[in-house]
């Protein structure tokens, strides 16, 4: 495990090695059947990442739970559909807070348009610092991911005036949020190198 990001420690801590589960799959696929073994392969490699691992682990565990699901359905290969429900109703409430009141037929379609903001900041920030593609960079592509998913149609021509400022603060509380949750981590990271 390197320790060069808070997302990407993030998500190696919760990232189970290849050599251990990935063997054993390879194994009954090969053979048909599990064979017990009494030699283990555990070297110091996979040692220290577990060492390290808990370490994260127990960073993350400091977190509020909603912290915690944010952080993992961003970074965690172990995600669920609940995280991602916690996170995503997490920004639309924080970018709907920040701004001027909805009616409540606007607020419905802020639901999605606060779920595909969140799925680009992902994408975004996967890989580590802000490496990833936009999957969704302009209006027009976000309006058809939008209709495509859930079948809601936002109109276009207005967009800027209509949603733009929504938008933003839904980035932004992404980021605020990103930044709460990976505070510990990134403190935990600073502490081991400082050990180094």
């Amino acid at each position: 495990m390197q320790l060069n990001s808070a997302r990407a420690a993030w998500h190696d801590a919760l990232y189970t090695p290849w050599d251990r589960q990935g063997a054993h799959f390879e194994q009954i696929g090969r053979l048909g059947c599990s064979v017990q073994k009494t030699a283990k392969s555990i070297n110091s490699r996979h040692a220290m990442h577990q060492s390290i691992s808990a370490r994260i682990q127990q960073a993350i565990a400091t977190l509020p739970g909603y912290l915690q699901a944010f952080g993992n359905h961003l970074y965690s290969p172990l995600s669920d559909i609940d995280e991602q429900e916690e996170a995503q109703e997490r920004v639309l409430h924080i970018a709907y807070a920040a701004g001027p009141k909805m009616t409540a037929r606007k607020f419905e379609k802020a639901r999605f348009v606060a779920q595909v903001v969140l799925l680009r900041y992902k994408r975004l920030n996967q890989g580590g610092e802000g490496e990833g593609i936009d999957p969704l960079p302009t209006v027009e592509k976000m309006r058809e991911y939008i209709l495509e998913t859930s079948g809601v149609r936002l109109v276009g021509d207005q967009w800027a005036r209509d949603w733009g400022s929504f938008v933003d603060r839904c980035f932004d509380a992404c980021s605020q949020l990103d930044k709460a949750a990976l505070a510990p981590v990134a403190k935990t990271i600073a502490a081991m190198k400082e050990v180094a």
